[in-house]
């Protein structure tokens, strides 16, 4: 292992490229430290103890790495981002444009991911204006029925000047988030979205250890830990996990050569959706505790704090459950087209044995798709619900092994060190994957 360390070292480009990485996720983790201004900090220790009592505060806490209640600069986190990407493509179903775009290949990707930063931009503008009323009314429904900020005015003076300043800086703070995602992407290694996301993660995995070893007894620390281990080799052996499906090539004569002739096959992953479906379905669970902050019916604020926000609940459990599935059949869906790829196949002058070209090709891929599919998103489903089962069971307030977290953790780990494997090959050096 140490070997193959110092192989990612010597080549120059590589190890520039993770360089880079480093000081882009030292500059995010700054971010999420650097205070607002006018805000009141001898209340902030009240808001950290209303976030580990779970709810939506907990879970925008988790994608900001802690920036949300240390009320920093990035406190937003990569939320509106995530947010926006999840509309427009839920947009490119309903809108021709858009999927237009879609068909264009890269010119029509960079035209999509422009109004993806325009969209973030515009939700920023929102959610920071929402959370700047929450903490100067202390919190409201967004953080929960809790009176730990009952009468606590974290902005005071509260004014027209004070409150467009932090708008501002809020907003301003999640497009430098956006900005250093991408380039991470072109410069670093790895999904740059995806590496912050990862990093504000595990930035809360040793504080969240802690508070169980401190809360709760021997037994349930080793249960914990225990759980999380069997969870990252499951996480490790379905994400390895693909159906393949052969392809032939038939032979044919172009001039005096041969092209043609070989076999090839199409791979299926298990988990083809990745830890998107979870990250969806939370963004959908934690939308109506932002809209109800604002809305004057208690009545209402008190189903969903008591149903929704509430992640003990056999309400939210099950809801939660039901998108996880239905997020996952809806990205896979997206993301893995079984007519386009038969079209290609098509005209490559290639079948899949015993399945003939065309639409009966199509019908094939599709019916694999649906029953690889059905176990992936049950996998999704039991990784996000064993925590909160445990949450109910044992009222445990930290998890650090919850589904959210280790999923990303562990995909995004592996997908990073897929690429870094990719660029050692290429220079005949013996990677960290066999």
């Amino acid at each position: 292992m140490l070997s193959r360390l110092r192989n990612m070292f010597r080549v120059a480009d590589l190890r520039n490229k993770i360089l880079f990485t480093l000081i882009v996720i030292a500059i995010y983790r700054l971010g999420s430290h650097l205070p607002l201004p006018y805000v009141d900090f001898s209340a902030i220790q009240a808001l950290k103890d209303r976030a580990a009592q779970g709810g939506a505060l907990e879970f925008l806490d988790l994608f900001s790495g802690g920036a949300l209640t240390n009320v920093a600069v990035f406190a937003l986190g990569i939320m509106p981002y995530i947010t926006s990407s999840i509309i427009m493509q839920l947009l490119a179903v309903v809108i021709p444009k858009l999927e237009e775009w879609q068909q264009q290949g890269q010119v029509g990707q960079k035209k999509i991911t422009q109004w993806t930063r325009y969209l973030t931009v515009a939700l920023a503008l929102m959610q920071s204006t929402g959370i700047v009323f929450a903490l100067h009314q202390g919190g409201g429904s967004f953080l929960g029925s809790s009176n730990a900020l009952n009468g606590i005015d974290l902005i005071p003076h509260f004014g027209a000047a004070r409150v467009l300043l932090i708008v501002t800086t809020l907003t301003a703070g999640t497009a430098m988030i956006m900005w250093l995602g991408e380039l991470i992407t072109q410069r670093g290694i790895g999904n740059g979205m995806s590496i912050l996301i990862f990093s504000s993660v595990v930035s809360r995995l040793p504080a969240q250890g802690s508070a169980i070893w401190a809360t709760g007894n021997y037994f349930q620390f080793a249960t914990v830990i225990l759980m999380g281990i069997g969870m990252i080799v499951g996480i490790i052996f379905v994400e390895q996990g693909q159906r393949r499906i052969p392809v032939q090539f038939a032979k044919r004569v172009v001039g005096r050569r041969m092209y043609g002739g070989q076999s090839t096959y199409i791979p299926l992953k298990v988990n083809q959706s990745g830890v998107i479906p979870i990250i969806f379905a939370s963004s959908v669970l934690y939308f109506p505790a932002l809209i109800t902050g604002v809305l004057p019916w208690t009545g209402v604020q008190t189903w969903v704090q008591n149903n929704i926000v509430d992640q003990r609940s056999a309400f939210h459990i099950a809801a939660y459950a039901l998108l996880i599935i239905f997020f996952a059949y809806f990205y896979t869906a997206i993301a893995f087209n079984p007519q386009q790829q038969a079209d290609i196949i098509r005209k490559q002058g290639g079948f899949i044995p015993g399945i003939r070209p065309g639409p009966p090709t199509e019908r094939y891929l599709q019916q694999v798709l649906n029953r690889i599919t059905l176990p992936g998103s049950i996998f999704l489903m039991v990784i996000a619900i064993i925590p909160l089962l445990v949450f109910a069971a044992w009222n445990i307030r930290q998890f650090p092994f919850g589904g959210t977290a280790i999923l990303i953790t562990v995909g995004v780990a592996l997908e990073t060190m897929k690429q870094i494997d990719s660029q050692l090959m290429m220079r005949n050096y013996e990677g960290f994957l066999r």
